[in-house]
C-alpha cells in the first residue's frame, strides 16, 4: 500500500468518525431541556414568568424541529440542535433560579394591598357609624352598611386566595375592594358635610 492510498484512507476514517460524530442525536440534551421547562412549570412558570416561559417552549419547539429535520437526513449533523437545546437549558435554568423571587415579589405586593383593602374598609364602617340617622337617611344607611358587610366578606375571600398562593387574583380584588370602600367613604363624608351645613344656617 502506497503513501497516497495510506493517507486518503486515514481522511476517509477521519471524515467517517466526524460526520459519526456529528450524527449522534443529541437525546440526553433533549431529555435535560424538557426536565428543566417541567420544572419551570411546576414551580410557577406559568403564573409569575409566564411570557418568558411562553418563549422559551417555543425556541423548544424550534430545538425540535431543527432535529426532526436532521433525522430525515442520510448525512445527519446535530449540531444546530445541540447548540439550541444548550441555550433553552441555560435559559430555563436562568427564569427558574428568579421564580422565587417573583413570587415573594407577588406575595408583598398581594399583602400590601389586602392591607391597604383592610384599612379603607375599617374606615368605611367608621364613617358610617358617624353617618347621619334621619328619617331620610335610612334607606341610604341600610344600603351602605350592606356594602360594607359585603366588602368585610371579599375581604375574608382575598385572605383565602393569599393561603393558596393565588397572589395575582388577590391583587386584583384586594384593589377593587379598597376602590368600593373609598367611594362608600366618599359618599358617607358629603353627607355628613351637608348635616354640618344645613345645621350651621
Amino acid at each position: 500500500m502506497n503513501k497516497k492510498r495510506i493517507i486518503y484512507l486515514a481522511l476517509g476514517v477521519m471524515i467517517l468518525a466526524l460526520l459519526l460524530g456529528c450524527s449522534k442525536k443529541p437525546e440526553q440534551e433533549l431529555t435535560d431541556s424538557k426536565a428543566v421547562l417541567e420544572a419551570v412549570a411546576a414551580e410557577g412558570g406559568e403564573k409569575y414568568a409566564k411570557e418568558e416561559l411562553n418563549v422559551i417552549q417555543s425556541e423548544m419547539t424550534a430545538a425540535q424541529d431543527e432535529m426532526a429535520v436532521q433525522d430525515g437526513k442520510f448525512f445527519k449533523n446535530y449540531d444546530k440542535t445541540k447548540e439550541m437545546l444548550t441555550q433553552v437549558k441555560a435559559k430555563a435554568e436562568a427564569l427558574q433560579a428568579e421564580l422565587p423571587a417573583r413570587k415573594e415579589k407577588a406575595k408583598t405586593d398581594a399583602q400590601a394591598a389586602l392591607d391597604a383593602a383592610t384599612m379603607a374598609v375599617a374606615d368605611a364602617k367608621a364613617l358610617l357609624a358617624k353617618a347621619p340617622r334621619g328619617k331620610g337617611s335610612m334607606a341610604d344607611l341600610e344600603a351602605f352598611n350592606a356594602d360594607v358587610q359585603g366588602l368585610e366578606t371579599a375581604l375574608t375571600e382575598v385572605q383565602g386566595l393569599m393561603t393558596s398562593e393565588d397572589y395575582f387574583v388577590a391583587l386584583d380584588k384586594a384593589n377593587g375592594i379598597k376602590d368600593k370602600a373609598a367611594g362608600i367613604s366618599t359618599q358617607i363624608t358629603e353627607a355628613l358635610e351637608k348635616v354640618k351645613a344645613a345645621k350651621k344656617r
